[in-house]
Formats: C-alpha cells, sequence, structure tokens
C-alpha cells in the first residue's frame, strides 16, 4: 500500500544508476573520517591499536552504508531528504571529530553520535514513508539499532578492552541482524525485493568510497611531504608511494571494480551480493587507511632503522587490499586469479627479510609485487578474459 503523500518521495530502481550532487557532497564528510582513522591509527601503532581503528572504521563505514541505501531509494531533491542527508552529515562530522580519542575521553560522544545518526535516520523515515514498504525496513532497522545500544552506551561509560569488547560486540550485532535481514519475532523475514537498490547504483558508490579511500592516501602524502621537507631521499620515498598508490588502483579498477554492477544485476540474490561485495570494499578502506599510515612512516625517515611496526604496517596493509579485491573478483567472475594468490604469498614471504631494511626499501618491495600482478592482469585479460559469472543462480536474461 502507498499513499499519495509519500510515494513522490521514492526513486524509481531503474532510474538510480549515478549518485546525485546532494550525495557526493555527503560523501565529502568521509574524507574527514578516514583522515581521523589514519591518525588514531598512526598514534597508536599496536595490534590493539589497529583492532580499536577496525571497530571504529566499520561503524562509520555502516553510517555510510545505510544513508547510501537510503539515498538509492529516495528522491534526492525531495527537501525532507535532502534535510536527511544534511542532518546526517553533521553527525557523521561529530562522529569523526571523535575518532581519536574515541577509545578515551570522547568515547561517549562517539558512541551517543552513532546511536542518534542510526536511530534518528530510522525513526525520520518511519514517520516519512507512511504506507511505503520501506516503512517497515526502517522500523525493524531502529529496533535492532535501538538494541545495540545497550552494548555502545555501557562500553562508552567503560574502558580499556571492555570499551572495545562491547563496541566489537554492538557492531557484529547489527551486521548479523543485516545479514539475516533484521529479524524480529512473529513478523516474517525480509526479503531482497524488500531493500531494493540497484546494481549500478551500489557500484557508483562502493566505487566513491573507494575513491576517498585512495584521496586520504594522497592527502597523507602531501601533508607528509609538506610537513618533513623535500630532502632526496623523501622525495623518493614520496614518488615511490604514489606510484604504490596508483598501482592500487589500477589493480582495483581493472574489470571488478568496473564490472561489479553487472554482476550484481545478474545475480539472483542481488542484495546478498551487493552486501558482499561492500564487505570486500571494507577491507580495501581499511587497506587504504593502512596504506596512509605506512605512506607517513616512508617519507618520515626513509632510510631509517629497520621498524618492525612500518614493514607490518606497509606490507600488511598491501596484503589487506590484496585480500578485499580477491574477494571482490570472486564475486564478480566467480574465480580467483593465480596473480591474486602468488602476490599473497610473495608479501608473506617478504615479510621476514624486510623486517631488517629500512621503511623505503619496505616500500619498494610492495611496489613490485602489485607491479608483477598488474603486469599478469594484461597478460591474461589478452589471452583468456573472464566472463561476468557471480557465485550462485543467475537471472534469467532479457535477450
Amino acid at each position: 500500500m502507498t499513499t499519495s503523500g509519500t510515494s513522490g518521495l521514492l526513486r524509481k530502481l531503474e532510474d538510480v544508476a549515478r549518485a546525485s550532487f546532494l550525495e557526493l557532497f555527503f560523501d565529502v564528510v568521509f574524507v574527514f573520517a578516514l583522515r581521523a582513522l589514519a591518525q588514531q591509527l598512526f598514534n597508536n601503532l599496536t595490534w590493539s591499536g589497529a583492532f580499536q581503528a577496525l571497530v571504529l572504521l566499520v561503524a562509520i563505514a555502516w553510517v555510510w552504508t545505510l544513508t547510501a541505501r537510503v539515498t538509492g531509494q529516495l528522491n534526492p531533491r525531495r527537501p525532507p531528504v535532502q534535510l536527511l542527508v544534511l542532518a546526517t552529515m553533521v553527525g557523521a562530522l561529530v562522529l569523526s571529530a571523535a575518532v581519536p580519542e574515541a577509545f578515551g575521553k570522547t568515547g561517549l560522544v562517539f558512541a551517543v553520535t552513532y546511536l542518534a545518526i542510526q536511530i534518528g535516520r530510522d525513526l525520520f523515515l518511519v514517520v516519512l514513508l507512511r504506507g511505503q514498504e520501506v516503512q517497515h525496513v526502517a522500523a525493524r532497522s531502529a529496533i535492532w539499532h535501538a538494541a545495540t545500544a545497550v552494548p555502545w552506551l555501557a562500553g562508552a561509560v567503560a574502558s580499556g578492552t571492555t570499551r572495545t569488547a562491547l563496541w566489537t560486540l554492538a557492531v557484529a550485532l547489527i551486521h548479523v541482524a543485516w545479514w539475516f535481514s533484521y529479524p524480529l519475532p512473529g513478523l516474517r523475514r525480509l526479503g531482497g525485493g524488500d531493500l531494493p537498490v540497484g546494481g549500478e547504483y551500489l557500484a557508483d558508490r562502493y566505487r566513491a568510497m573507494f575513491v576517498i579511500g585512495l584521496g586520504e592516501v594522497i592527502l597523507a602524502l602531501g601533508s607528509s611531504l609538506t610537513d618533513r621537507g623535500f630532502a632526496a631521499d623523501r622525495t623518493v620515498a614520496f614518488m615511490m608511494t604514489f606510484a604504490v598508490t596508483a598501482l592500487i588502483w589500477r589493480i582495483y579498477i581493472f574489470r571488478a571494480g568496473e564490472d561489479i554492477g553487472p554482476a550484481i544485476q545478474a545475480s539472483a540474490n542481488p542484495d546478498r551480493l551487493g552486501t558482499l561485495a561492500g564487505y570486500a570494499h571494507l577491507v580495501m578502506i581499511a587497506s587504504l587507511v593502512t596504506a596512509s599510515v605506512g605512506a607517513e612512516l616512508v617519507i618520515d625517515d626513509p632510510l631509517g632503522h629497520p621498524r618492525a611496526t612500518a614493514t607490518v604496517t606497509i606490507l600488511g596493509g598491501t596484503a589487506l587490499f590484496l585480500a578485499g579485491r580477491t574477494l571482490l573478483q570472486y564475486l564478480v567472475f566467480s574465480s580467483v586469479s593465480r596473480s591474486r594468490v602468488i602476490g599473497l604469498l610473495a608479501l608473506a614471504c617478504l615479510l621476514p627479510p624486510m623486517l631488517l631494511l629500512p621503511p623505503l626499501i619496505n616500500g619498494f618491495a610492495a611496489g613490485a609485487v602489485l607491479t608483477g600482478i598488474v603486469i599478469a592482469d594484461n597478460i591474461r585479460v589478452r589471452r583468456h578474459p573472464a566472463p561476468i559469472s557471480p557465485p550462485g543462480p543467475h537471472r534469467p536474461s532479457n535477450t
């Protein structure tokens, strides 16, 4: 059932292929968010610090993901929709500002702001979309986000490992709920048709988020060179790190990054494939945040004494990117190229000797692995270009 007062708020699925200017404006906030995450990781470059940064990244990415899915269904030219997005932007800015001390004195600010964004958006949609099917999805989302308020707020008033554990529980709980379509006792399970977002639109939004991640690396490069000066070794480190960033872009976009939209559309379960593609991109965004920190470490002291933290950050960030990109390739083609697996093995084999060498050499080693993958990709596609074939059953072709 629909009502005439709310039907104009929704966009037709087939009409949504690209993000609107409003959505691109919204994305700008997350440049600041990733910068804050990178700084938080840089200042606490330990295993526990990395895990804490991951928890914060998952929470922030979830704000972006749900907002992107909502704007994929709503007409961005309507004032209520614009108000919702702008309010979310303000909340996301506050959320990002709280990141550096989220596991310290600003923990309560982070938790309350996160919950206000998620629950506030859902309640706004419940009121705005009376009579629409999407209203029921928003209501379920609000209930589940309210349930996660317990570990979020309990963690905010706790400290140390207790906060980390409770917040990990909170982000895990909402993702499990989403995976099972926000189940509630006595109510039918939602299907993919209840959460409709076009494949091309999702692909466009995921690519935008990846570009934001690349932008964070570029920002770190420029800022580091500005702060440390144009010494010869730092200039070489700058050029090398930029080349590695360009290789990451090339590997991402080469086929799978471009073809994820058609793959989602071809799948018999596009919402599930779109969700998995989102997780693949989350892994790659995490790798770009790590690469940003690695860039700062390399430019800061290119030929300095070997540091295990620098080596693990540089090679580990590269491996993390390849892992996410490998998952994306599987989702698009139902196969994984050998060059990705060989690249991951090469990085693992390089780790022990690189622990004895300065950061600049670590960066060149990561770049060499990525260069080999780019060359292998070009050779493979000329000989045997893989057809788009997502895992599982496919939709019948219209041709």
